[in-house]
């Protein structure tokens, strides 16, 4: 990942009292800790740039962790696909790539030392048990029956629950600590639970896994994490996360939380996006409409667009949702100054220049990049039958349509000034060719007359077209929060049927036959394109719309005010 400015922030704040106080001998040390049960998300992409970001100003370490504590949710191919993508973000954690399970041995080392202070215990009771004993936030919750077992028999019984004797869910071993403690989470939480299931790294090794709670802080401190950065959800887990460490008397990493991104139109919790992936809503975790990393990869985000926004978003401490157009405008600004222009027909309409000399052809210069004057221009083949945008003619226009229409002269890009002379329509009255002239006095689009004209419209050779596949994903959801749902219904009821339309005719110029798979270009007036790594072929490009040209939600939501 490229240095960029930092940017101030609370955390930094914390950061720079922590070294002026001399704390961890003014070392910094940040970590980013994944679970592989899903595929990473634009949330994650805020989290890994905060935490590298911090660690490369600060000169200091950053550890990628995968926290595979659960067996039965997760899978190798998720930790290969976060492994892609944090390196795809620009993120180098050097020989730092560690595993929850890495540390399964130490932790249940550090649960034995417990249980001889005093300070845990092994419990019968089921989950459901467990819970009704908690009590409520008005109540306190009820000792277990088991809690006053002896030492001997509590390390007797987790040592058996280790060897696989006991079957699962009939014995968890919980922290002794207050089961009227104000806060839910210090009454008496379960550390330890037993699962027989296979472990993608340890295999069968391990019956018993350690909660969340339980593994979070004696990773930071068996990696010797400075600054464990959290999102707001664990603030509450904080008490419990430093009660462990001080009763263990070990490293002690600081815990600091700040608010996750929400992003409008779309939806960022694990399950309900891999509930869309298994129901088939969407065609795969790397799908362009999906928020994932892979998702935005596929659809043609870069990876510099995604640090700019997180950089642009900032951190804060309270959760707010961020719109869709913010991340939008950041591949738009980046693409603009980079992406080759090109000219491409996506719904075609025929026109035949019936004073064009039939059988000729000819090459007009085109500019790759206004905004690039190092980029030069490319010859594009123009000859008596082409292609413009069904959109871009009107038999009875309206006032302020500055297009084609009968009679009416328009500039083609970069050629010439052409009048619509006639209509033809097929048996349903339906437009399917125009029959037009031109002016050969104005090759290059200027007329040596001074005339203006209003419009200027993009079109492409018939005879010298490439036929290619053009997919337009939009929002996934139409609402900008999908969780209000109305009463009875979920999230999925908002997923916008318009997502994704693909259109089989288009017609490209032909210098992007050779397109290379994962190529990005400003299709002219109508948007930002790429190549698509995965559908793509030789000689015929498959390309995925990045964004829009402008933000069209924008202005449809407002028209709905």
């Amino acid at each position: 990942m490229a240095e960029e400015k930092a940017t101030k922030n609370f955390i930094r704040d914390i950061i720079n009292r922590d070294r002026k106080d001399g704390k961890n001998d003014g070392r910094v040390h940040t970590r980013f800790p994944s679970e592989p049960n899903g595929y990473l998300h634009i949330g994650h992409a805020k989290s890994i740039c905060l935490n590298y970001g911090i660690a490369r100003d600060y000169n200091g370490k950053f550890n990628l962790r995968f926290d595979d504590t659960n067996p039965r949710a997760e899978e190798q191919e998720y930790v290969d696909s976060i492994i892609e993508d944090v390196k795809w973000l620009g993120v180098d954690w050097q020989d730092r790539l560690f595993y929850a399970s890495d540390h399964f041995a130490q932790m249940y080392e550090y649960a034995v030392q417990l249980i001889k202070k005093g300070k845990a215990y092994v419990c019968d009771q089921t989950l459901d048990g467990v819970r009704e004993y908690r009590g409520t936030i008005t109540e306190p919750g009820k000792e277990s029956p088991f809690r006053e077992r002896s030492l001997e028999e509590n390390l007797d019984l987790f040592e058996r629950m280790k060897e696989g004797e006991f079957p699962d869910g009939s014995k968890t071993l919980r922290a002794k600590i207050d089961m009227s403690h104000p806060d839910l989470l210090m009454r008496d939480p379960v550390m330890y639970r037993i699962l027989h299931a296979e472990h993608h790294r340890t295999g069968g090794e391990w019956c018993i896994y350690p909660m969340y709670d339980w593994a979070h802080g004696l990773e930071d401190s068996i990696e010797k994490i400075t600054h464990s950065i959290c999102t707001l959800e664990f603030e509450t887990h904080r008490q419990l996360y430093d009660w462990f460490l001080d009763e263990l008397e070990i490293f002690h990493s600081r815990q600091i939380e700040f608010a996750r991104l929400n992003l409008s139109h779309t939806v960022l919790s694990k399950r309900k996006l891999l509930e869309l992936v298994e129901e088939g809503y969407v065609a795969g975790w790397d799908d362009p409409r999906m928020p994932t990393i892979s998702g935005f990869r596929r659809r043609g985000y870069t990876p510099e667009s995604i640090r700019s926004f997180c950089k642009k978003i900032g951190v804060a401490k309270m959760n707010s949702i961020v719109d869709m157009v913010v991340l939008e405008n950041s591949i738009r600004e980046e693409l603009n100054k980079k992406a080759m222009r090109v000219m491409a027909v996506l719904r075609p309409l025929k026109v035949v220049i019936t004073n064009y000399p039939e059988g000729e052809e000819e090459e007009l210069d085109a500019v790759n990049n206004p905004e690039d004057p190092d980029a030069g221009v490319r010859k594009v083949p123009f000859s008596r039958e082409l292609y413009i945008e069904k959109d871009d003619f009107q038999e009875e226009p309206h006032k302020k349509f500055f297009r084609l229409a009968p009679g009416k002269e328009v500039r083609l890009r970069y050629a010439y000034f052409v009048t619509c002379e006639e209509v033809i329509k097929n048996e349903k009255s339906e437009v399917v060719e125009l029959r037009c002239t031109y002016d050969p006095e104005t090759r290059g689009g200027d007329s040596p007359d001074g005339r203006k004209v209003m419009g200027t419209i993009h079109w492409v050779s018939a005879k010298h077209a490439l036929g290619a596949e053009v997919r337009l994903y939009d929002h996934l959801f139409t609402k900008r929060d999908p969780n209000e749902a109305e009463e009875g219904k979920d999230h999925k009821e908002n997923l916008n049927p318009n997502s994704l339309e693909i259109l089989t005719d288009c017609k490209l110029e032909p210098s992007l036959k050779n397109a290379e798979a994962g190529s990005r270009f400003q299709f002219e007036r109508l948007g930002y394109f790429f190549a698509d790594p995965v559908d793509s072929s030789e000689g015929k490009p498959v390309f995925n719309r990045t964004a829009t040209l402008r933000d069209t939600w924008a202005k449809i939501e407002m028209k709905g005010k």
